[in-house]
Order: C-alpha cells, then structure tokens, then sequence
C-alpha cells in the first residue's frame, strides 16, 4: 500500500538548519549533502508497510531539493544589509520537515509532524556586530530586518575579533557526502517500525512491561550566503528506531533502552534488534547490588565511552581557552595520553551523523587528528576566536539562526586499540564495568571528574552481577594517561569510542 499524502512538498520545502528536525527520544540528528548550486528535483520515494508487511514503493517527482528560493532570499538579506550600512553581512535561510510516531503497548501514543522555516542574518559595522531572525519575511520584511539589525550593531560593544571568515579560507570544491536518503519512510512505516521494536522487547523474557518504542524521520539543510562572495547550501536526512524496556515489578523494576540512527534507512539496525537490544540491557540489569567503596580498573561500555572523548573536545574548544577556562589551557603539544592513542575529528565521512561540507562561515572543513600519538595537536576555532588567540580557524565554526558562530566538533572518534574487550579485562582480579552514567559532574576548568554511575562488577576478568547507585571518581588528567582502547569500534553515534579501560578511579558505593 502506498502513502501518496505523506510528503508531496511544494518548492523547497526541504531546507533546515542542522538544529532543527526533531527526532523522538533522541534529540536532534543530521547529515548532509552539498551544493552551490541550484539542485535538480529528485525523484522520491514514499513507503509504507502493506497488509502483508511487505513494502511497496511509488515515486513521486517533486521540486523537494529546489535551493533557488532560499538561496535567493539569503542573498536579498545580505544585500539588503549592506544598503542600510553594513559593512560586511552575512544570512542563512533554513527550512525542514520532520516526522516521528511514539507507541505503547502497541498502540500509537503519539504521532508528530512538524515544518518550519526561519532566516537569520548577522551584520557587522566597523567592530560591532549584532544578528537578527524571523520566520516573516512578506513584504517589506527583507528591508526591515536589514535595518533593525544595522540599527542594533550600531549600540553594540565593540569587539575587536569579530568579521567575516578569510576569503582565501573559504570552500571551494564540495564534496559529495552521500548524507541524503531520497526514500522517504511514511506515516504509517514509522508505527510499523516502532511496533516491531517494541514487540521485540517485550518478547524477550524477564521484560515485564514496555516503556516505548519510537521511529522518525526528516529531511532538511541550510543556505549560507556572505557578503564575503560565499554562497553554499546541503541538505540532509536522518531516520532513527528507538525501543526502551523494563524488567522487575514495583521497587524492582529496572529500565535500559537502545536505539539506531542514520542518514540512510538502510544504514539503521532493524528494529527488532533494537527492540531485543533493549529488552536484554534491561532484563541484565534486574537485581542490581551495592558494593564498598574502593579503587579498582574501571571499563567503559562503548554506549558510554565516548564521553570520554567529549570531555577533551570540551576543554580544546576556543572559547573556553580564550577564556582561559579550560585545564587544557596551556596543554597544546603536550603528551597527554599513551603513544597510539589518537582522537579524530571528521567533518567529511561518508553517511556521517555529524557531516557536513563547510563550516557556518563557509570555511572549508577537513579531517583533524585533534589527539596524534597521545599528543594534543590543536584547538577547535572559529574565525573569532583563532582572531583572539592569534591563530587561524580551523572550520570548526557551528551557528543557529538566532547566533553568532561558535567552535563545536563533527564526527568524532577515539581509534580503536589492538585487544579484544575480553582481553581487555581479562587480568583485572575485581573491577566496574561502566554502562550508565548519571549527572554531569564534570569540571572543565580544573579537571576535576565525578559521576553517577550503573553497570556491573568484573571479577577475575568476567562481568558477574548488576551493581547501581554508585560514583565515580577522579581527574581527567590522570584518566587520560591510562587510557587503554579496546579494537570493537564501531560508528553508531555522532561521537565513537571502543570499549575503554581506565585505572585508579575512585568507586563510591555504600
């Protein structure tokens, strides 16, 4: 059966910035494909389940990927700025439709579609800069908002850091990411996928209830445009399954989820492995115990890992070290984990979660050894904050319509080591193995670590039984020259870590 209503979009309709598809229980995923120039209209399929479960696909042609209206407005806001005095400006024009389905006990609790489309601009006279948004651009609206916003930049402070990225900095040559999936999934598909995936948590045994399953999916992108002689666009999809479980019955019950998420559809797990997924993570973690307080190895699960590599992307992010807020401050060059530890940053990876082929400035992006070798190789910058530290960005600049550009990573992972995960814990006589943490407990200005924490005890290098409610402890100096690396990377979320062992911290428990 075939779902001809679901998306029969009129002329770009598929522009969003990167901060706006809503994707149920998983916050907001993108990934991108990139042009400068107008994009032909694809043809796109809508699919649904049939009666039988079998899908049936129909193509429908329509002017979904037309950029010319959104790049024709960015470049009307920046000429428009520059009339009223700017003397530099820049605009993006986004625009994207999303839709997810949330399911109970199999039946349909929620099902939400949304589409919007917003423009900002930022302008800039002489050291003053301000930068305005709308979603109302009838009218005269292009004139007004150019004034109002010269108007607001000439009452602002100065700041001598603030411009336009360098010219010669600028990309060029757009690669081809492969980020936009032309298959649409339905309305209808999404329930099926949600349904599956809860009916495969509940199927496994020990699961006394369901505590949801959700599917979505959305398309979207962004068009930049610069008085600087930038003009660039992407688009991007993203589809995602997610399935939560419960075990136990009244004070006992305990709850444990996991979920897929991809630019392309063919790229997700099938729902019933999530689903399972989810229903054993919870089942294992019935009846957890409490243990003493104590050092021991502590093993990071890769659902959890990678905050590990989140804690040092914090702390080289060019604002917090123009700031001279991080730990990491006077760090650069310095050996701060073992040889062969190596931490990447990578904007350009095909089908990436995080992709993306130029920075909010338009500045071109590159793959980045941000840690080679254990040895901190750069900070994450954007124009203005390299202007703060006398330094050259590093196309790391990310902004929403209603602000300035700021420093932020892209697809992120920490390589994987040479053992396996049994190896790994193989010597460790009593240990943690971590798969939850809880809080944020984290402090980027000394490097001080501590969180809440669940997951289960290693004895004589086995996993036994569940252990809950205790903290973990110490500085991430110390955590980072232990690190060791495991070899089961895989590249599932937007930040990527193998399985991960670290010595010495502090296990808080009763």
């Amino acid at each position: 059966m075939i779902d001809e209503t679901l998306l029969i979009c009129r002329q770009s309709d598929a522009w969003s910035a990167a901060y706006g598809l809503k994707s149920a229980n998983l916050g907001h995923i993108w990934s991108g494909l990139a042009t400068f120039h107008a994009i032909a209209p694809l043809r796109i399929l809508f699919v649904t389940a049939s009666s039988s479960a079998a899908s049936s696909t129909k193509t429908v042609q329509t002017d979904l990927f037309d950029q010319s209206a959104l790049s024709a407005l960015a470049e009307r806001l920046v000429e428009a700025a520059r009339k009223a005095g700017a003397d530099a400006a820049d605009a993006i024009a986004v625009r994207g439709i999303s839709q997810g389905v949330e399911v109970r006990d199999g039946r349909v609790e929620e099902s939400e579609r949304s589409e919007g489309d917003d423009v900002g601009l930022r302008v800039i006279v002489g050291q003053r800069q301000a930068v305005v948004s709308t979603n109302d651009v009838s009218g005269d609206g292009v004139a007004r908002l150019a004034e109002r916003a010269v108007a607001m930049a000439r009452v602002a402070p100065d700041d001598k850091y603030v411009g336009l990225a360098d010219p010669a900095l600028l990309a060029r040559d757009i690669p081809d990411l492969d980020l936009l999936d032309p298959v649409i999934p339905s309305t209808a598909e999404l329930e099926r996928r949600a349904q599956e995936a809860e009916a495969a948590a509940l199927g496994v045994t020990g699961v006394t209830r369901s505590g949801g399953a959700s599917a979505s999916a959305g398309i979207g992108g962004m068009v930049l445009v610069t008085s600087g002689g930038f003009h660039g666009a992407y688009l991007r999809s993203s589809q995602s399954i997610s399935s939560t479980a419960i075990s136990g019955e009244g004070t006992g019950m305990e709850r444990d989820y996991d979920y897929t998420a991809a630019p392309h559809g063919a790229d997700l797990l099938p729902p019933a492995t999530v689903g399972r997924s989810a229903g054993d993570r919870a089942v294992a973690r019935a009846n957890p115990r409490k243990v003493e307080t104590c050092q021991v190895p502590v093993v990071f699960d890769p659902r959890v890992s990678g905050s590990l590599v989140g804690h040092v992307v914090g702390a080289i992010n060019g604002a917090s070290i123009a700031r001279k807020t991080s730990f990491l401050k006077d760090k650069l060059g310095a050996q701060l984990f073992a040889k062969g530890i190596r931490i990447i940053d990578d904007p350009l990876r095909k089908r990436g979660l995080r992709s993306q082929p130029f920075d909010a400035e338009g500045v071109k992006v590159k793959t980045t050894a941000l840690v080679d070798e254990g040895v901190l190789t750069t900070w994450l910058l954007d124009s203005g904050t390299a202007r703060e530290l006398g330094l050259v960005t590093t196309g790391h600049a990310h902004r929403g319509v209603s602000s300035s550009p700021s420093p932020g990573p892209y697809n992120l992972h920490l390589e994987a080591g040479s053992v396996s995960p049994a190896e790994l814990m193989s010597d460790i006589k009593q240990g943690f193995y971590v798969t939850d943490l809880i809080g944020s407990g984290v402090n980027g200005v000394t490097g001080d670590y501590s969180r809440g924490a669940s997951g289960f005890w290693i004895e004589n290098g086995e996993i036994t039984y569940a252990v809950s409610e205790v903290t973990i402890a110490g500085h991430l100096f110390e955590i980072f020259k232990s690190m060791v690396p495991a070899n089961d990377l895989e590249f599932r979320y937007g930040v990527n870590a193998p399985t991960v062992r670290i010595e010495g911290l502090t296990l808080g428990g009763r």
